[in-house]
């Protein structure tokens, strides 16, 4: 159940932190103004807060294992909200940071 926990908060921290991102690209690169930037600035600003609910208390642990999250997290992001076409190694390179992501949270420990 820890797991499953886990795995939700990193999907709903990649929601906030990606979708902020992407507000902010939007309000400032495609000129869609401050509301968009506030919105995105808000948005990255709950994705903190959302990253300290992991059940790990290792802050270096859950930010590295959630860098493999967020590598898939915006090519998926992309192909959704801007049409982008990820290429075979794209999705090569996001199961591998997913993979990653999966040993440094899940694996076993001796403790």
């Amino acid at each position: 159940m820890l797991i499953a926990r886990s795995i939700a908060l990193f999907l709903l921290a990649a929601l906030f932190e990606i979708g902020g991102a992407w507000l902010v690209w939007q309000g400032v690169r495609e000129h869609r103004g401050w509301i968009w930037i506030g919105a995105g600035v808000i948005a990255l600003g709950i994705y903190g807060f959302v990253a300290t609910l992991q059940p790990d208390a290792e802050f270096g642990r859950v930010l590295a294992a959630y860098g493999g999250v967020f590598v898939a997290g915006s090519l998926a992001w992309g192909m959704v909200a801007d049409g982008y076409r990820p290429d075979r190694w794209d999705v090569v390179g996001a199961l591998i940071c997913l993979a990653g992501m999966a040993v440094i949270m899940y694996v076993p420990r001796g403790r």
